[in-house]
């Protein structure tokens, strides 16, 4: 875990074993010991920006939104430059966490982003504003969920330097559903790239932010053509919710591929085509998906994001539309 260090001031020796000491706590997952030590290393040197910082890293790890918001803001009083910072970024993240947007506003812009104005009402030192930071543009990216278990990349629609907005239909092994918000992490882990060149960020949910009260089906379909397998995924789409076929958008990576730069396995229009990855351990590789160039199989694992009221009539429409291509059966709901 690195340090960052001033030119200025000088941390003690004894600060500098209790700081390392800490950080190898952390690493061990022995949160609570770790804070004790840290907590003695900002006794040792309160004057110093990174005995705040590495306190407001613990309660980042720990979750503690308050401490982090806390530790953060003491941390960034004793900055020697005002932008461009970890420290600022941290804060971001816990003002996100705790809703206090005229604080992640402040957090962004002293970091050094682009950040549109905030609406009426919404004023600096006055926590937990209604309006969050939109507007900032920030694009498609990867988020890497539960990245400490069984860890799956899904894409998703940045909302702010901090959250993402979940677009995949993710397995039903990550608790996780389409259309939920994730609190992510600042550093990305990985890089996904499109045919089209395209680039796109990893990065790790930190814990969700918004959950989606829209349920994960999956069904098995008989879809004659790629062109049939499309039409269901259309009319999710047109109906405001989403399907996906896993058996070629899902493809099993190790987790030191996942955290590498992965190239799509598809065509070049963009994250809605590409594959999100299930991570294992050993190195498996690519397995079992369709790519350019095989032969087509009829039989599809598709999940399915959509209200119980609504995820029967889309397939039985779907089915409709073309009765000798098309067939579904054993729909079960499974997040």
């Amino acid at each position: 875990m690195r340090i960052f260090g001033k030119t200025r001031h000088r941390p003690s020796a004894d600060w500098r074993l209790v700081t390392d000491r800490a950080f190898t706590l952390i690493g061990d997952g022995r949160y609570e010991d770790a804070g004790a030590l840290l907590t003695r290393a900002a006794d040792l040197e309160p004057w110093l920006s990174e005995s705040w910082f590495n306190l407001a890293l613990l309660h980042k790890f720990r979750h503690d939104w308050e401490q982090a918001r806390a530790a953060g803001l003491r941390a960034v009083a004793l900055l020697d430059r005002s932008t461009g910072t970890p420290d600022w970024w941290n804060v971001g993240i816990a003002a996100t966490a705790l809703q206090d947007w005229a604080l992640a506003r402040r957090a962004w812009q002293a970091y050094g982003l682009r950040v549109p104005d905030a609406p009426p009402g919404d004023r600096p030192g006055r926590h937990v504003r209604a309006e969050p930071p939109t507007g900032m543009e920030l694009g498609s990216a990867a988020v890497r969920l539960s990245p400490e278990g069984e860890a799956e990349v899904v894409w998703g629609r940045r909302l702010d330097p901090a959250r993402i907005e979940v677009q995949s239909i993710p397995l039903p092994s990550s608790g996780r559903r389409w259309g939920e918000v994730v609190l992510h992490d600042g550093v990305p882990h990985g890089e996904r790239t499109t045919a089209s060149g395209h680039t796109y960020p990893v990065f790790d949910e930190i814990e969700l932010w918004a959950p989606s009260p829209v349920p994960t089906w999956v069904v098995l379909l008989e879809a004659a053509t790629e062109a049939d397998r499309d039409a269901l995924e259309r009319l999710a789409a047109d109906a405001g919710y989403a399907a996906e076929d896993w058996s070629s958008s899902v493809r099993l990576l190790c987790r030191t591929c996942s955290e590498s730069r992965m190239p799509s396995d598809e065509g070049g229009d963009g994250p809605r085509h590409d594959p999100h990855d299930h991570s294992v351990p050993g190195h498996p590789g690519p397995l079992g998906h369709m790519t350019a160039g095989e032969l087509w199989v009829p039989e599809r694992e598709c999940g399915l994001a959509a209200p119980a009221a609504l995820v029967r009539g889309l397939l039985d429409g779907w089915v409709a539309d073309s009765p000798d291509t098309r067939e579904w059966r054993d729909l079960e709901e499974v997040c």
